[in-house]
């Protein structure tokens, strides 16, 4: 008697703990499927860095555009030296040239001499072989890629906060079935305590129905456990604090049959994966890349520019300027070019080798989820069924137990059924919509508004 009682004082103790951690952590605030997944397209870190690299991708267009335009440059020298040929040329640039410079002795040993020299340059490519076009032409590509990574890492997290706002609603429907079976069989002691004292039942009924509620209590503390997990996760697929608590308002069974075939799910999946988009733009990138390679074989040509201030203490100046062209045409660079080439072609077939990987790969993927969205359906039809029997069993078993025609391990196998039918159901509607949301991803058609 006194390890029983033991017993029942520490659970009690673990239980009025549970409680006061939940109220220390604050009201749960009411939460909508909706509000969740507007809440992690806000703030979830992966959409943020998803962002981030658009604005990249934005910023190298600007940069590959920049070979099209001039490139001005002001650069200020300063030199100081007595090597005979830079000192004439500096005086020279400076317009200081006497006739006594033109001494040998002077020629051939001059004194030191300062020189202060603001350049300003200009080189304008006219023509490059091409490859500042094909650079620009690759960054236009790069930036529709990171606009459809962007946008598929929206349909993930979409995806994301709809599977864990449904395992927040399962863990919490999974308590409540706890709750309901718990309180059923705190009214079958008390039934069985008044029966007992009248001699009507036996101890071992009375026992049976401690174990029961002991029994219970244990699975209550895990459900809260369970709850209190997935509401973490829920909060992190929603980029806010672990620690905040939400109430789910909207329903699990609210559920339809799934629509389309087999073949019409995998051909929208082809039309509109975002990834293989995005792997298809890379394909095209790569095969400007193989075209950039072969075009360096070509000549370049660049208009120059310079105007060049000099003197030797800024208490006075002589400039000058220098203009002209250059065509550069490479004759042998030790087959650099080449192998270049034949390494962009290569990584363009790599690059169709992925594709033609991940087409299969998503065929693989939307048929997975069709066949599991289906099976989890008809599943749910069935579930359904055994709890109405489950519950009719209980009813019929309670009336007979009642009038002494069953034994209490009758009665505690029905509740232990009609639990077990509850939960399995929860579970074959929590697995429908997680099946559901995958073969929506699967297919690249989930959004915002995804139910």
């Amino acid at each position: 008697m006194i390890p029983r009682v033991v017993a029942v004082t520490a659970l009690a103790v673990v239980l009025a703990a549970s409680v006061a951690a939940r109220s220390a952590e604050g009201p749960a605030t009411p939460l909508t499927l909706q509000e969740a997944i507007a809440t992690a397209l806000a703030h979830n870190p992966k959409i943020q860095a998803a962002r981030s690299q658009l604005d990249a991708s934005q910023e190298r267009i600007t940069q590959a555009r920049s070979g099209f335009l001039p490139q001005i440059s002001f650069k200020e020298r300063y030199s100081n030296t007595t090597n005979p040929m830079w000192a004439f040329g500096t005086k020279l640039n400076q317009g200081v040239i006497t006739q006594q410079d033109f001494n040998p002795d002077l020629l051939n040993d001059p004194d030191s001499i300062n020189n202060f020299a603001s350049v300003f340059s200009v080189v304008w490519p006219l023509f490059d072989s091409g490859q500042s076009w094909y650079g620009h032409k690759q960054a236009k590509l790069g930036s529709k890629i990171a606009g459809f990574g962007l946008e598929r890492t929206r349909q993930q997290v979409t995806a994301q906060a709809i599977i864990r706002y449904t395992g927040l609603l399962l863990a919490m429907k999974n308590l409540a079935v706890v709750e309901q079976a718990l309180k059923s069989a705190r009214a079958n002691l008390k039934m069985v305590e008044s029966r007992y004292k009248t001699g009507f039942f036996v101890k071992s009924d009375l026992l049976r129905a401690q174990v029961r509620i002991g029994n219970l209590e244990q699975q209550r503390l895990q459900a809260e456990s369970a709850v209190a997990v997935a509401q973490a996760g829920l909060n992190a697929a929603m980029g806010v604090a672990v620690t905040q608590r939400h109430e789910p308002v909207s329903v699990l069974d609210r559920v339809s049959e799934p629509r389309g075939t087999l073949d019409s799910w995998i051909q929208t999946a082809l039309e509109k994966r975002l990834d293989l988009k995005q792997l298809r733009y890379r394909r095209d990138i790569a095969t400007q890349e193989f075209k950039k390679a072969r075009a360096a074989h070509l000549p370049s040509l660049h208009l120059m520019g310079n105007y060049e201030i000099n003197s030797e203490k800024f208490d006075g100046s002589h400039d000058n300027y220098t203009v002209g062209a250059e065509l550069n045409l490479n004759l042998y660079s030790g087959n650099r070019l080449s192998a270049r080439a034949r390494e962009a072609k290569a990584l363009l077939k790599a690059v169709e080798a992925q594709l033609r990987d991940m087409e299969l790969g998503i065929r693989v993927q939307t048929r997975q989820a069709f066949l599991e969205s289906r099976s989890s359906w008809q599943a749910i039809g069935v579930a359904r069924i055994a709890v109405s029997q489950a519950e009719e069993g209980l009813r019929i078993v309670k009336n007979r137990y009642k009038n002494g025609l069953v034994t209490m391990v009758d009665l505690l196998d029905s509740e232990v059924a009609l639990q077990q039918a509850r939960t399995h159901l929860f579970r074959r509607l929590h697995d429908y919509k997680v099946s559901s949301t995958k073969l929506a991803l699967a297919a690249g058609t989930i959004d915002e508004n995804t139910r």
